[in-house]
């Protein structure tokens, strides 16, 4: 059963032990979208880190992805003190990317799974038609190749952010500062090893994003998921682990 921690400003869910693994959500998505992940690591040697990311509760004009990777580098250093894998997923993989360059003494090791960064088809240029419940629900299964994974209550949650105006405004804020914080050009100063995990019919980060990663990316692999989309380690959750673990189990010191 996960459980969650609050201390100081942060709320996360903490399982297992070992080599601690921190995971970063995306913007509309939540610690629920790891749970396979958090389940099956925990009893692998490892300690999974779960934290809730600040999106809504940092100032508007502080709402950035910069702000964000502070925040992480923050609760990696009070809650952990030690070297992690980072998890992202969408933007929370481009968090992890900020996280790696710009404190490469946290990182261990970096996995990103439909990361933003470089290119992403923002789900912000929906959002004046966020009244509409089937245009919600339509967008939503979009993000996955089968759309029967975007269940009701993932449609109803996202329906109830972006009807938010509070929520809506510092969701369009976080867009626009992913866009504009690309990362293409520092990439070759990330040295630590890059696993990066791919739904070959990504819809939002495409294909193409991910082998230009990739190249980018000194010490990277490339592993591809067949009939998924956006979100592998909700799509696929057995084969994202599979591909995972064997990656990650070698370079970790279980001591």
């Amino acid at each position: 059963m996960l459980f969650s921690k609050k201390k100081k400003e942060y709320n996360f869910i903490e399982k297992g032990e070992g080599h601690p693994l921190v995971l970063l959500h995306g913007l509309m998505g939540g610690l629920s979208n790891f749970d396979a992940l958090i389940n099956y690591f925990s009893t692998k040697g490892y300690k999974v880190y779960a934290p809730e990311l600040p999106i809504y509760s940092l100032s508007i004009l502080g709402t950035n992805v910069a702000n964000i990777a502070k925040f992480v580098a923050k609760f990696i250093a009070d809650e952990i003190n030690e070297k992690v894998t980072l998890i992202g997923n969408s933007l929370g993989g481009h968090v992890g990317l900020v996280v790696s360059l710009e404190h490469p003494e946290l990182v261990h090791s970096l996995v990103l799974t439909g990361s933003s960064g470089l290119y992403e088809k923002s789900f912000g240029e929906t959002f004046p038609k966020r009244g509409n419940y089937e245009y919600i629900k339509k967008k939503a299964e979009e993000v996955f190749y089968d759309p029967k994974v975007a269940t009701k209550e993932i449609v109803d949650e996202v329906f109830e952010t972006v009807n938010k105006n509070a929520k809506i405004i510092k969701i369009l804020y976080i867009a626009r500062s992913a866009m504009k914080h690309n990362m293409k050009d520092v990439l070759e100063q990330i040295k630590m090893p890059v696993c990066l995990i791919w739904g070959k019919q990504d819809k939002v980060t495409p294909p193409e994003v991910a082998v230009q990663f990739e190249e980018g990316l000194p010490d990277a692999t490339l592993y591809w998921i067949d009939k998924c989309g956006h979100a592998p380690m909700m799509e696929h959750p057995e084969k994202f682990n599979e591909i995972l673990f064997e990656w990650l189990d070698p370079k970790v010191d279980k001591k």
